[in-house]
Parts: C-alpha cells; sequence; structure tokens
C-alpha cells in the first residue's frame, strides 16, 4: 500500500515542483506525463487522457506537437524549455508539421477541441506559427515564449473564448499574436464569445496584435513596443461586422520598426492603434507615445477606412494618453458615422480640435 501511495504522487510532485502556480486536479482524476531530453513530447501526448498533464523538462525538443484531446495541459520551465523544428528528415509528420508551426491545437468543425493549456513554454525558428489552434473553445496560452517564427507568434482561428496570459511574442514575421475568423475563406466577424489577451509583450513583430474579422474580445494590460503597428483590427464588408471588443490600459510606444508594403496593406510604420472597417470598440486609458512614420496608417490612435471600403462607425476613444505620436497623436481620415473621441491627453489631431 505505501508503495503504490507514494507512486501516485510522484507526478504531482513533478508538477509542483515547477513552480508554475497553477493549480492540480487530484491524482485520483489526472495523471502527468513527465518528458526528458532526448524523449518525445508527442508520444507523452499521444499516451495522455483528456485531463492529464503533460511536463516537459528543461531541454532542447526538436520537433512539433500535436494536441486533439480535451482538457489537456501541456506545461514546460519557460526559456529552459524551448521546442523547435526538426531536422530536415523528420521521423513522422503529423498534421501541425504541415501547418509548418510547432505546436497545435486542433479540432474541426462540429468538434471543438476544448479546455486544452499551453503554459511556460519556448517555442522558436518555425516556418509559419509557434502556436497554433483552429477549432478550439477556452484554450489558455500562458507564459509562452514564441519567438523568430516565420508568420504567427501565437493564433487561433474558428475559436472562442481564449485566454492569452503573460506570454512574450518576439520577433515573429507577421502578429506576435493573432486571432481571427478564418484564414483561408471570406465572411463575417466571429463571436469570440470574451477572448482575452492580458499582460502580454510583443515586441519586435509585425503587428503586436492583429484581431481581423472577429468581434467580443478584451485587451488590456499588454505592452506592445518596437513593432510596426503595435495593434490592428481588421474589418471588411463582411456581416457580422468585426469590432465590438475593449482595447485598455495597454502602453503602446515607439511602434518604430518599417514593414514594407504588402498586397493587402500598404507600408506600416510608426502606428499605435489601427481600426479599419470595423465598430463599436472601446479604445480607453491607455498609454500610446512617439510611435512615428510617414505611412498611410502612422500616429497614435488611428480610424482608417478599410480597403474593401467599409467605414469604422460607433467606435469610442476616451480617457488616453497619447503624446509624441506624428503625424498625430489621433487620426481619424474616416467618414464613418457615430466615432468620437473624448477626454484624451494629446497634443495633435487630425483634424484638429480632438485634443
Amino acid at each position: 500500500m505505501r508503495k503504490r501511495h507514494i507512486k501516485s504522487l510522484v507526478p504531482v510532485a513533478v508538477v509542483s515542483a515547477a513552480g508554475l502556480g497553477a493549480a492540480m486536479p487530484s491524482a485520483a482524476a489526472t495523471s502527468a506525463h513527465v518528458v526528458r531530453p532526448g524523449q518525445s513530447i508527442q508520444k507523452a501526448v499521444d499516451a495522455a487522457r483528456a485531463g492529464d498533464t503533460v511536463v516537459v523538462m528543461p531541454g532542447t525538443y526538436r520537433e512539433t506537437v500535436l494536441i486533439t484531446k480535451p482538457n489537456l495541459t501541456l506545461r514546460g520551465y519557460g526559456d529552459r524549455t524551448v521546442i523547435r523544428p526538426a531536422g530536415k528528415n523528420p521521423h513522422s509528420v503529423d498534421a501541425c508539421a504541415k501547418t509548418g508551426s510547432g505546436v497545435c491545437v486542433l479540432g474541426r468543425a462540429g468538434r471543438t477541441v476544448d479546455g486544452v493549456s499551453v503554459d511556460s513554454l519556448t517555442v522558436s525558428g518555425f516556418k509559419k506559427n509557434g502556436v497554433w489552434a483552429s477549432w478550439t473553445d477556452r484554450l489558455s496560452v500562458r507564459r509562452v515564449i514564441s519567438e523568430h517564427n516565420g508568420v504567427w507568434g501565437i493564433a487561433q482561428e474558428r475559436s472562442t473564448r481564449g485566454v492569452f496570459t503573460g506570454n512574450i511574442a518576439r520577433a515573429n514575421g507577421d502578429a506576435g499574436i493573432f486571432v481571427a475568423n478564418t484564414v483561408d475563406e471570406e465572411g463575417g466577424a466571429t463571436d469570440t464569445r470574451g477572448t482575452e489577451l492580458q499582460d502580454n509583450t510583443l515586441t519586435d513583430n509585425r503587428i503586436g496584435f492583429t484581431a481581423r474579422r472577429v468581434r467580443n474580445l478584451s485587451v488590456h494590460n499588454n505592452t506592445f513596443t518596437a513593432n510596426c503597428s503595435g495593434v490592428f483590427v481588421v474589418g471588411d464588408e463582411g456581416r457580422p461586422q468585426a469590432g465590438a471588443m475593449t482595447i485598455q490600459s495597454n502602453q503602446i510606444n515607439d511602434n518604430n520598426k518599417y514593414c514594407a508594403k504588402t498586397e493587402r496593406l500598404p507600408a506600416i510604420q510608426g502606428s499605435g492603434i489601427v481600426l479599419t472597417g470595423a465598430a463599436d470598440t472601446r479604445v480607453r486609458s491607455n498609454t500610446i507615445s512617439n510611435n512615428v512614420g510617414a505611412t498611410p496608417l502612422s500616429g497614435g490612435i488611428v480610424l482608417f477606412k478599410s480597403f474593401v471600403g467599409t467605414k469604422n462607425t460607433g467606435h469610442t476613444i476616451s480617457g488616453n494618453v497619447a503624446l509624441g505620436n506624428k503625424p498625430a497623436d489621433l487620426a481619424n481620415g474616416d467618414t464613418g458615422k457615430g466615432n468620437t473621441f473624448t477626454a484624451n491627453v494629446c497634443t495633435k489631431s487630425t483634424p484638429a480640435g480632438m485634443c
């Protein structure tokens, strides 16, 4: 009896030793699978059951990780647990590897993968994305470092109620964090049912955070710096319209990296928050400073008609401190109705009179 009791406690003790602060279910309900350098994370994930935890010990692991089971937790030791691409001839190519991503959480239409947690890992150097999720509900990505990936650092599509907290996304080819309705189809904005970004640091990406054709998000207490643009909310002619989100209490400073134009967008530099073709978004109590550029999207807070002609409507821009941004701290280049600017601290606005 004593031997069995000690064995049952080992996985829980190992997880607690990670010092990451997450509460663990009882040993009777779940099991922990420990992966050490030289072992396969994917094999541990495959062996796990819904509700289990896979603990990845410090080391470098050259593989992709595909999660399709609900309520699974993948947890490492922050910058000491690093996932990098496999060599030129990997032993297997799963659905995650085919996306060019490092860690994938993949459901499908009519069968989302729910309650997965990815915690305290570093994902670096993948062709496309560090962490990629599709068809998920209540995905949690916390304390992940996602860097030097070709497209997005952390991304979700076709998903609801995601939580992205305390992550660092830096030097990724496109957005540090990306939330979209879909990436391969046109359509109206997805209601994310309260997806939340909090306490993330997004730096040296093309764009810190992009919300594309989605609604009902909260973006608060994050730091955006040294990107081409800090926050980019993208809408278009689809219905329902993108927006209905809150962008609040963020630090958005010195996003002065230069990004050349693409087929979809002009050059970007010196953009704090850009809203294009969106509606009913609250931008309040942010500090937005020293975002400087000479592109059509440059400035502190910029309202810009979408590139398919959809206008911004119903936004409330209030209580922000926007200083040192050029060509203007506040810029409304749109003719949409119902956009209000109130109680902001700024020096220059276009048109004049909004400071």
